[in-house]
């Protein structure tokens, strides 16, 4: 298939108007750690590198057999507290989770490809504080996995890395630390054993003479070095070498029920005081969410100002996310002539859809905000109020359900595996494809959601189907129709934010009031 230059969009008409034409603002060009929503429930990211035994870990906090934590390559596992024990499959494609036994010996379901999360619902007194969410082993994450992990620890809170005696950190995971050193996420370390004890790496980044300074002086001659004590100091040690700004981070060894009884403590102590910090952030009504807000006794030419508002942000957001898909081309690209080859094409695409979807989905919500806060700003004479903000942002959701039907803004772009798009609607469609869902958005418009059908695994995991020019052209015309599909998802998304938020303020110049 011949691939031409990608149609224009917006015509040399749609960008006229006068010289204060409002602009986006900086958009997000990176996913990356931001702050959580009160609303947000604390979580604790689990995260290391493969052979630390992190899933262990995890069981020994949680008191369950580690065959529970099992999870297929690739997807995440959310733990949960309920009452009644159950675990569930969420795989993009589908409406509802593939819902398999809680109980050891249960077989997972037979799927055409990973899901993005398995949830885990388990009694445990432990998950009344957070929820526990292990990811990939570092290895694995790659550049887009790491970035989908940074947004997911910034809305926890708590990150928990977890390392073996005889491993040292890796270039990737020290960037990875130092992304989350200046932020407010909470950064916990578990070494745990290695193959030969609680002897530290012999090519590690630190040696146990590098760390003998932090260890107490030994009494005698003859006294015996506390080699847990000095394995813990020589991670510590080359870790603050490189990231110096998490040296207020706590560290725990953790060989049994005994020893990660002190690192139970510290999480509890955690979510105690980050509860309390995020309750505190939301008053219970804010400042305009009630009563009648009166508009500008001329408002101006608002109506033009959102129609050339509109269009600008979808024209910067879509030159955006071209940019971005040209380089996960080229990544993709990469992973088959220099990487795993055809069989680990699917896997980096989909961690590259799920990244470019959370970015997607960040600059809209910014845009839309940008848009509201200055076009209602017009209609009011003063900028509104974070309670008007929200009214405002209500009444457009409720717009949204206005629009014609085959045009919803709540759609999965699936790729499938003659590289086309296909869509499926719905809350449901758009909850499966999330790694680590938010409890709630209070955002106008629904999450940007991009991920790849079960027939892309099945293409290309099949043995014998090796043909790398052939990948490399799948890809091209996956990601060619993922941009025209995001094109026209961005455009209808702001079309629809043109009429319904248009609505609700003529509607408050009619009135002279806003009545939202």
């Amino acid at each position: 298939m011949k691939q031409g230059p990608l149609p224009s969009v917006d015509s040399p008409d749609d960008m006229a108007g006068p010289t204060d034409l409002p602009t986006c603002g900086p958009l997000p060009t990176r996913i990356g750690v931001s702050g959580p929503s009160p609303e947000e429930p604390l979580g604790v990211v689990a995260v290391g590198p493969a052979g630390a035994e992190r899933r262990a870990v995890l069981a020994t906090l949680l008191g369950l057999d580690p065959v529970m934590l099992t999870v297929p390559a690739g997807s995440w596992l959310v733990v949960r507290n309920a009452k009644v024990p159950t675990r569930a499959a969420f795989v993009p494609g589908y409406r509802q989770p593939h819902s398999y036994g809680a109980d050891r010996d249960a077989a997972g379901p037979a799927l055409a490809r990973p899901p993005r999360r398995v949830e885990l619902s388990v009694p445990e007194p432990l998950l009344r504080h957070f929820t526990l969410i292990d990811v990939p082993d570092t290895a694995a994450l790659g550049v887009a996995g790491t970035r989908v992990l940074l947004e997911a620890a910034g809305r926890a809170g708590a990150l928990l890395f977890v390392i073996a005696a005889d491993q040292a950190f890796t270039a990737a995971e020290l960037n990875l630390l130092a992304e989350v050193a200046p932020t407010s996420v909470e950064v916990v370390f578990a070494v745990t054993p290695g193959a030969a004890g609680w002897a530290p790496s012999a090519d590690g980044a630190a040696t146990t003479e590098d760390a003998g300074a932090s260890v107490p002086p030994a009494v005698g001659a003859e006294a015996e070095v506390d080699a847990v004590a000095v394995t813990v100091e020589a991670h510590r040690a080359a870790l603050l070498a490189a990231v110096p700004a998490l040296a207020g981070a706590r560290w725990f060894p953790v060989d049994g029920a005994d020893s990660a009884a002190d690192l139970r403590r510290a999480l509890v102590g955690w979510a105690s005081r980050e509860g309390l910090q995020r309750a505190s952030v939301d008053p219970p009504v804010l400042p305009g969410q009630q009563g009648r807000v009166a508009v500008a006794a001329d408002p101006g030419d608002w109506s033009e100002r959102l129609d050339r508002h509109t269009r600008s942000c979808a024209q910067r957001i879509r030159q955006h996310l071209a940019l971005e898909l040209a380089n996960i081309h080229l990544r993709a690209v990469q992973e088959i002539v220099f990487g795993v080859g055809c069989a680990g094409l699917p896997d980096l695409l989909d961690r590259e859809m799920a990244a470019l979807s959370l970015l997607a989905t960040a600059q809209c919500d910014q845009a839309v905000r940008g848009i509201v806060a200055d076009v209602a700003s017009r209609v009011l004479g003063a900028p509104p109020t974070e309670g008007v903000r929200r009214r405002i942002a209500t009444a457009v959701r409720y717009g949204l359900a206005d629009h014609r039907p085959g045009h919803e803004v709540d759609k999965v772009l699936l790729i499938t595996s003659t590289a086309g798009v296909a869509g499926l609607t719905g809350a449901e469609a758009i909850d499966a494809v999330a790694s680590y869902p938010s409890a709630s958005r209070d955002e106008v418009l629904p999450p940007v959601a991009v991920a790849l059908s079960g027939g892309c695994w099945q293409q290309w995991r099949t043995p014998g189907n090796d043909d790398h020019n052939a990948a490399r052209a799948w890809s091209q015309r996956a990601v060619r129709e993922v941009e025209l599909g995001l094109s026209r998802e961005v455009s209808r998304r702001f079309e629809v934010i043109r009429l319904s938020l248009g609505a609700v303020l003529s509607d408050a110049v009619d009135h002279g009031i806003l009545l939202a």
